[in-house]
């Protein structure tokens, strides 16, 4: 089967930027009314709502395409490296990249294309500036046919054949990275990285993909990051895993480190048993887990130093996030990052490598893959094949009791929103594609979603790509959260931490709140770089996480991360692991109050809160609807318990509080609700 391109619309994505800040109340106002009304740039374009990019997308699947349209067959060789030799992460490279025409050849005005990802620091070929990196030089021993290369942007390199076509088996030669200063490749490791080929075999401007675009495989650089990971909470008695992990600058895992770690333990060292150091060989690849013995309560954290194998100086540093140590505790705090893209959509690094990486790199509980319903090259719903082979996969690493894997997708409606989508059954998930006219509003999705063990979750929801349309209220079954905070930035309000690009003015998620909506935060990195639950590395700090409160006799189980989503006992976090229990009136958050009977005294209420963070807390922030934010300074410490008596919430009041670290690092615990009063 042959991909058709999606014109010019091929992975733009991420391009959109912009920011405008501001918040609409709309507390007092009537669903029904509130329905934003679109807002226009100068030339009459929606400035959040993206209705052309579906017509486009849908318009591509109605093309009739030629027979020659993606033929022939294609190869990639590396200058001075032999083919199954992978290239470092970010270097540069010469390529030879030789087309062979299909049985229908190529005619005269018809062309061949070269698409190189637009992302991740791949070099864009250009043909003016030879002394310039990307370089590229096109050419044919075929006689009489002369070949005209235009670089169309976003990595498109167009290859034009003229005077005469091109015929069966003859060849078209592509020099990318051809001057002396190469072309740099992917700043991120991962195996098959496609130079895509594309054939418009008559000339009509319409193109496919050929059958088999070739590839080459980017392999992490030397370590210069260390990563430890230890889980949220653990009672005493048992054994918890430490993830140890060497990873590059831009956060690639799997180099060949040969050397040791030595390691320390802040907290009582009898209470947490730890070997002096752990000793990696090559066929480590720079990733070990250990089992560590808990022997009594406290708060540990980990330091460790690398040291590679003879060398005179120590290497990177690093201390884990903090392992809470309580046999009173309730529940276990699991981290998970539940929207993630692989190679099949616009991401990097394979299935197999983003769920290693997960696991054996990032030190995660519970991982989602969430590759796109219809946007990439090779799309999964004219590819079904291809989430087929990642459901397998990803079923083939979930394992309860130590890693939870939970298939998912992203349903990528460019009008209303996007949501990703996760199933907790072990039926066989179904892809309902926002092109797909049976599925393409948010109702028609959960009314196909009805009766199944699934959630849909929105994100990026106050702007970046295309922000959520709050007017239709979300199912309550089925979308009992929201994503608050991404590598996009917080959606949480105007005045949030790590506010999100492009954002629309009343379209926050405590505008959502004000609408009564019960949804709680959940954090996710909504990574494309194949580094999931470690974004943050390469995207400036910006990411998110989800603290997920895991309870009964098997917590780290698809059954269990379900009900705590359900319920809202969740949180979120910016990227760091910071560990927050709140309670009301010993409730966990999420909970939903029932409101006073009329006439009843208003009384007080107590929250309770016990923070463990990665770094000094900055201050704690206590919001309520309608209400001036209390702040509460830190004093300096990592380490927190507190509690504050407050007037009883309201009928149809909410309340949540909100961790700052010193560094700018933030939780977002899940809101309590009280139900409005009765009419």
């Amino acid at each position: 089967m042959v991909a058709a391109i999606r014109f010019t619309l091929v992975l733009a994505l991420l391009v959109f930027a912009g920011g405008i800040a501001g918040c609409e109340k709309a507390a007092d106002i009537p669903v029904a009314t509130i329905r934003p009304q679109a807002v226009l740039t100068p030339d009459g374009r929606d400035l959040w709502a993206h209705p052309e990019i579906k017509a486009e997308l849908l318009r591509d699947r109605e093309v009739a395409r030629h027979s020659s349209d993606g033929g022939g067959t294609a190869s990639v060789r590396v200058e001075g490296m032999e083919a199954s030799e992978p290239i470092l992460a970010g270097s540069r490279a010469s390529f030879t990249i030789e087309y062979e025409a299909g049985p229908e050849g190529v005619a005269s005005g018809g062309s061949v294309f070269l698409q190189v990802s637009p992302f991740w620091g791949w070099e864009p070929p250009q043909v003016r500036a030879e002394q310039a990196g990307g370089f590229t030089t096109v050419s044919t021993e075929a006689a009489g046919v002369t070949l005209v290369p235009r670089p169309l942007g976003q990595g498109l390199l167009q290859v034009e054949v003229g005077g005469r076509a091109l015929a069966a088996g003859e060849k078209i030669r592509i020099d990318y990275g051809a001057g002396p200063a190469r072309a740099r490749v992917d700043r991120f490791a991962e195996s098959g990285s496609r130079f895509w080929i594309a054939v418009d075999g008559n000339g009509n401007g319409v193109r496919k993909l050929i059958r088999d675009s070739p590839s080459v495989d980017i392999v992490a650089r030397p370590a210069t990051r260390l990563h430890l990971a230890l889980p949220g909470s653990a009672a005493p008695g048992g054994t918890v895993p430490l993830t140890i992990a060497l990873l590059d600058t831009a956060g690639n895992s799997g180099m060949p480190f040969t050397g040791r770690v030595g390691l320390e333990v802040e907290g009582d060292a009898t209470g947490l048993r730890l070997p002096a150091e752990v000793v990696f060989t090559p066929a480590d690849q720079g990733r070990r887990t250990i089992e560590v013995p808990v022997r009594e309560e406290g708060i540990y954290r980990v330091s460790g130093v690398a040291r590679r194998k003879d060398a005179e100086e120590p290497g990177p540093a690093a201390q884990s996030n903090p392992l809470v140590v309580d046999a009173a505790q309730e529940g276990v705090l699991l981290w998970g990052d539940l929207q993630v893209h692989t190679q099949l959509s616009d991401g990097s690094g394979t299935t197999l490598e983003s769920l290693e990486y997960a696991r054996d790199a990032a030190g995660l509980d519970v991982i989602a893959l969430t590759d796109h319903d219809h946007w990439g090259l090779e799309a999964l719903d004219d590819f079904p094949a291809l989430w087929q082979a990642q459901l397998a996969e990803v079923e083939e690493f979930h394992a309860p009791g130590r890693f939870v894997t939970i298939p998912g997708f992203e349903w990528t409606n460019w009008v209303e929103g996007h949501r990703h989508v996760l199933f907790f059954d072990d039926a066989e998930p179904r892809l309902m594609s926002s092109l797909d006219p049976r599925f393409d509003t948010p109702d028609k999705l959960w009314a196909g979603l009805k009766g199944e063990n699934a959630m849909t979750i929105a994100h990026h929801s106050a702007g970046g790509p295309v922000p959520i349309d709050w007017s239709i209220r979300p199912d309550e079954v089925l979308e009992p959260l929201t994503e608050i905070v991404s590598v996009h930035g917080s959606s949480e309000s105007a005045d949030s931490p790590h506010p999100i690009y492009k954002a629309k003015p009343g379209n926050y998620v405590r505008d959502a709140l004000n609408r009564g909506y019960r949804i709680g935060f959940l954090g996710s990195s909504d990574g494309h770089d194949g580094h999931p639950g470690l974004s943050q590395i390469a995207s400036g700090g910006k990411s998110g996480l989800a603290g997920i409160w895991a309870q009964g006799g098997e917590p780290r189980s698809r059954a269990a991360v379900a009900e705590a989503l359900r319920s809202r006992n969740v949180y979120s976090t910016s990227g760091p692991r910071i560990y927050l229990e709140v309670t009301l009136d010993g409730l966990p958050m999420g909970s939903v109050l029932d409101a006073a009977d009329a006439g009843e005294d208003e009384g007080t209420q107590v929250l309770r809160w016990t923070v463990a963070a990665e770094a000094p807390v900055e201050r704690i922030d206590i919001i309520r609807r309608d209400e001036a934010m209390v702040s509460l300074a830190g004093d300096g410490s990592r380490d927190l318990v507190g509690e504050l008596v407050l007037p009883s919430l309201a009928p149809g009041d909410w309340l949540y509080l909100r961790v700052l670290q010193r560094d700018g690092g933030t939780a977002w615990a899940s809101p309590f609700f009280v139900l409005p009063a009765e009419l």
